[in-house]
């Protein structure tokens, strides 16, 4: 296979060969997939280094189960390769134990809402930055449920944390984000 083959090559196509051990599409899908999955890892895993280690190990993982992998259209191939590098990051925060889920039973009715801002007018970066301060467990909750779309059962059940607990987190979060770009606002004033 020629290299300008592997450049116009669908997933379908990249999937084929990289089932085949084809070092080229190897190449193909790093380029394509691994600066997206690294922008998955640091949503989770907070610190730089731990965040390539996750990646490295997703990498490999998907190499290494490839075969496993069912095609499903255009978009599957990324949307798997998320899946296994969300579910790395987590069990990176979870065998390091360095996520701290409060477990707390009480409903979230009894906490205020910050109102929730705009954010069409702030930068993309600053709002990952933004996520990526917030304790382990709220940032791991709040992506889960913001941007996975994973309800609180399945969070809870992931995690291994109560489904109100989950609520909590994800309510803390977003609120702690919402005072946060209130802050933002206010200081470029």
């Amino acid at each position: 296979m020629t290299a300008q083959h592997c450049e116009n090559t669908n997933e379908k196509e990249l999937t084929r060969l990289l089932r085949r051990g084809d070092t080229l599409a190897m190449r193909r899908f790093y380029d394509l997939y691994a600066g997206y999955l690294a922008g998955v890892c640091s949503r989770y895993v907070a610190d730089k280094a731990d965040a390539q280690d996750v990646l490295q190990e997703s990498l490999v993982k998907i190499m290494y189960n490839i075969s496993r992998f069912d095609y499903r259209g255009e978009g599957s191939l990324r949307s798997w390769a998320t899946r296994i590098t969300v579910n790395e990051a987590l069990n990176m925060l979870r065998d390091r134990r360095r996520t701290d889920f409060a477990d707390i039973d009480s409903g979230v009715a009894d906490m205020a809402d910050e109102p929730e801002p705009d954010v069409a007018d702030i930068p993309p970066e600053t709002i990952h930055d933004m996520i990526s301060r917030l304790p382990d467990g709220y940032r791991t909750v709040f992506n889960l449920y913001a941007v996975e779309g994973r309800s609180h059962k399945e969070i809870g059940r992931m995690l291994g944390i109560g489904e109100s607990s989950s609520a909590s987190q994800f309510h803390r979060a977003k609120n702690r984000l919402a005072r946060e770009i209130r802050e933002y606002r206010e200081k470029l004033k």
